[in-house]
C-alpha cells in the first residue's frame, strides 16, 4: 500500500513529533471507558511523569505492564476520554484490535528521544 502524498511528512515536520521512552509506573483498569483500557501514568525523566489511557487489555494487565519501558508521543495536546484527561500517546502496532506495544530492546534512561 503507497502512502499518499498529502500525507507525507517532510523531517522538520517528523523533527516536532516528540516520541520519548519512560517507564510505567503505574496501571489500573480504566472502568469508565466505552472500549476496555487501562489508566498508566508514565515516567518520561525530565519531561515528567503523564497520565494516558491505552486499550492495550488484550495482552496487558496492570500487574504485567508496571515497570515496562514504552514509547510514547508526549507533545500531543491533552485530550478528555470519559472522566479522565489523556496527556500523552503510547504506541504500539496494531493487528486485528490487539495492541503490541512498542519498547526498547534494553534498559534506556526515560525520557529518551527516538527519532
Amino acid at each position: 500500500m503507497q502512502t499518499p502524498k498529502e500525507h507525507l511528512l517532510n523531517w522538520q515536520e517528523f523533527m516536532h513529533v516528540e516520541m520519548r521512552v519512560g517507564t510505567v509506573l503505574h496501571a489500573e483498569p480504566f472502568k469508565e471507558a466505552r472500549i476496555p483500557a487501562l489508566k498508566l501514568k508514565i515516567d518520561f525523566g525530565e519531561f515528567g511523569v503523564k497520565k494516558t489511557s491505552a486499550q492495550i487489555t488484550e495482552l496487558y494487565t496492570p500487574e504485567n505492564i508496571i515497570g515496562k519501558q514504552v514509547v510514547a508521543v508526549i507533545n500531543f495536546p491533552p485530550k478528555q476520554i470519559a472522566n479522565f484527561m489523556s496527556e500523552c500517546l503510547v504506541l504500539g502496532a496494531v493487528n486485528n484490535k490487539t495492541v503490541t506495544l512498542l519498547q526498547p530492546d534494553g534498559k534506556v534512561e526515560n525520557g529518551t528521544r527516538i527519532g
